[in-house]
């Protein structure tokens, strides 16, 4: 008994995406400095306790949202990402200073972690952007939809 070649379905393929499923290089690497913003601003703006980090991704979402979709949700996630951090570190200040210092035995070691976890996340966020892929932090309030 013969089978309509119209009936028949494909299984599904476990392979890479087709190659117009990927972004191009160009929004691959607006997706890239979207992450990497961050430390550029973390950088520029430490004299202030690094509360620019969030002010790159936020610069690269505003300019290249409309004509990059891949950029736009990118750049969304690392704005996301990084406000997430910056709250934390704010709810650690604010903590040594409502307990008179002694806030400052848990928010020390705390913020260490944060700020390496930080580090690690963005430059895993970046590459994988690099690679096309869209990358999710783990943690992550999504504040910007």
């Amino acid at each position: 008994m013969s089978v309509p070649p119209e009936s028949v379905v494909p299984p599904p393929s476990n392979g890479p995406a087709a190659p117009s499923d990927l972004p191009s290089a160009q929004e691959r690497q607006w997706a890239m400095f979207a992450h990497l913003s961050a430390l550029l601003g973390l950088i520029l703006t430490g004299q202030w306790f690094g509360w620019g980090c969030f002010l790159g991704p936020l610069i690269i979402w505003l300019v290249k949202k409309d004509a990059m979709p891949f950029v736009d949700d990118q750049a969304k996630e690392a704005l996301n990402f990084n406000i997430t951090v910056a709250i934390v570190f704010f709810a650690l200040f604010v903590l040594t200073l409502i307990t008179l210092g002694l806030g400052v035995l848990i928010a020390v070691p705390v913020g260490g972690i944060v700020a390496i976890a930080w580090l690690v996340f963005t430059i895993i966020a970046a590459i994988r952007a690099n690679e096309g892929v869209r990358y999710r932090y783990p943690y992550t309030l999504r504040l910007i939809g």
